[in-house]
């Protein structure tokens, strides 16, 4: 599904519409893919998805921290940035194994910077930098992602893991 938004608020409302797709807290791990480069509207995005899990507080791109934690009623959105990360083998120093569970939603920007250590992504989001704003790739890498992704008409109000496969670190993920 392709996307074009003209303004940073058009990129948070995206983010808001796609979380409010999310799976149901506790059941699964959730994970998005944020790819595109610097300036693309990944954090903006990111920052719209958290506000619509209710996240009052200031969303900060985590390009120097690295990890973002943010607590959203019964789940916890971890957003990571992995632009400073040069080697995959780094991501074993971050501790991202500890919110490797249900209950856990993350937003990785530059996933790619990950390799194999990440888990699986859901949803991959590319981002883009076109005259007429931002274009935005949407796709789905899971059955849960599928249901999650699809056009707001046909898609269900939210997208629950039990009538969906659950999106487990199962999924040929290094991390087990």
């Amino acid at each position: 599904m392709r996307n074009r938004t003209a303004t940073s608020q058009d990129t948070e409302d995206l983010g808001g519409r796609l979380a409010r797709a999310r799976p149901a807290a506790g059941e699964s791990l959730a994970v998005l893919y944020l790819s595109g480069e610097l300036g693309a509207g990944k954090t903006t995005f990111a920052r719209g998805f958290l506000r619509a899990l209710g996240v009052t507080e200031e969303v900060r791109s985590p390009t120097y921290t690295l990890i973002e934690l943010y607590p959203a009623g019964a789940l916890t959105a971890v957003h990571v940035d992995l632009y400073r990360v040069r080697d995959a083998a780094e991501l074993d120093a971050l501790g991202l194994r500890e919110w490797a569970r249900g209950g856990h939603l993350w937003l990785i920007e530059w996933p790619e910077r990950g390799g194999s250590r990440l888990p699986p992504a859901d949803l991959t989001l590319t981002f883009s930098v076109s005259d007429a704003g931002h274009d935005i790739e949407v796709s789905a890498g899971s059955p849960l992602g599928k249901s999650c992704s699809a056009p707001p008409s046909a898609a269900p109000r939210s997208c629950v893991p039990s009538s969906c496969p659950p999106a487990t670190m199962a999924r040929s993920s290094p991390w087990i």
